[in-house]
């Protein structure tokens, strides 16, 4: 019998967010790796490739000119996984394990600079404050809709994450129901809200900047932070320090720390590996439907795949998929990697 050692012993830890545990196992870092290696692209991408769907004054694929843009651009998604069609539908009250119901929505693309080879952390602050500026007018306008009710921005880069197209941008998905990830992320918060009077992020922040283990960049107005509960390996969360539910809640000056917060936090991942560090992305705000939501955060969702190196990333399959998430590296040994690395981009140093 002996104590129990959190960065050596097998444990599961609490996400208060989704109410769900995630399995860490710290000691499985050292098994040795023969399973898949990924495939690196590491030639350079042309300023303007003229085969690309996104890049300007090309065509798309349903035949429509993309204009000369300058800044970000954004237009419907030639192939959008929902549709503005209001459907009448009659709910079968009766055939309960076959209940389907129609999912009304708008899908939208956002390149985020006219450059082809230009990703966020390789972009000037000024320009991220523009796509920052575009997700507030696409949140607003999108939002401003009677029938949508939750606006999701997110991005998927790099071809590991499905990414189809390796020109910078990112999608916005409305609708006019709530993601299931986030009406769980909505009842947490409601919960807690109601609670103690605080939102849940708010009171989380506070502790986590009293223990710094898990800090990665902190600025004036945002913290990037791996959580406590984090499933994938390098996983972050950007987490405002003033407790507001919306991208349009930004001051100017919060609009300047997040957007050089990206860039600081992207450089990060990308001098991890010295490659362009495919992730997952999203924002999580309020919710559209009308009510004050005075329960949520502003937050953002960092995950990505690389587990050991540029070529090596995790799988969630076999217990992820029938028990529960799990990670070998704990969150306090990744943050402190994430930390460690420099603020120059690598492509940039000497």
């Amino acid at each position: 019998m002996r104590n129990f050692n959190i960065n050596e012993d097998p444990h599961r830890r609490y996400n208060p967010l989704l109410n769900e545990w995630v399995l860490v196992s710290p000691h499985r870092e050292k098994r040795p790796w023969q399973g898949q290696n990924e495939l690196i692209t590491s030639e350079p991408l042309p300023k303007h490739d003229s085969t690309c769907y996104l890049c300007p004054e090309n065509v798309r694929a349903n035949g429509i000119n993309n204009p000369k843009y300058e800044g970000s651009f954004v237009f419907d998604n030639d192939f959008a996984a929902m549709k503005q069609d209001e459907i009448i539908y009659e709910e079968d009250i009766v055939y309960t394990f076959f209940l389907a119901k129609p999912e009304r929505g708008i899908s939208r693309v956002v390149c985020f600079s006219p450059r082809h080879d230009l990703t966020l952390p390789e972009m000037e602050i000024k320009d991220i404050e523009n796509i920052i500026k575009t997700w507030q007018k696409e949140y607003a306008e999108l939002g401003a809709i009677k029938y949508i009710n939750y606006v999701q921005i997110f991005e998927n880069k790099g071809s590991v994450m499905g990414c189809s197209n390796p020109h910078p941008h990112g999608q916005i998905w409305a609708q006019s129901s709530l993601p299931t990830q986030v009406e769980k992320t909505q009842n947490s918060l409601k919960s807690y809200f109601d609670k103690y009077g605080n939102t849940l992020l708010q009171d989380y922040l506070k502790a986590e900047l009293k223990k710094e283990t898990r800090i990665v960049i902190e600025n004036d107005h945002f913290v990037a932070l791996v959580p406590f509960w984090a499933i994938w390996p390098y996983e972050t969360m950007i987490i405002s320090k003033r407790a507001f539910g919306r991208i349009t809640d930004f001051t100017e000056e919060e609009a300047v720390s997040f957007a050089t917060i990206l860039k600081q936090l992207t450089i990060k991942y990308d001098n991890l590996f010295s490659t362009s560090f495919p992730y997952s992305s999203g924002i999580h705000q309020a919710p559209t439907d009308g009510n004050e939501h005075l329960e949520w955060h502003f937050h953002m969702h960092f995950y990505p795949p690389l587990l050991r190196s540029a070529s090596v990333k995790k799988f969630m399959v076999g217990y992820e998929m029938l028990g529960e998430s799990q990670r070998d590296m704990t969150p306090e040994k990744s943050a402190a990697i994430l930390r460690e690395q420099s603020n120059v981009h690598y492509k940039m140093e000497s």
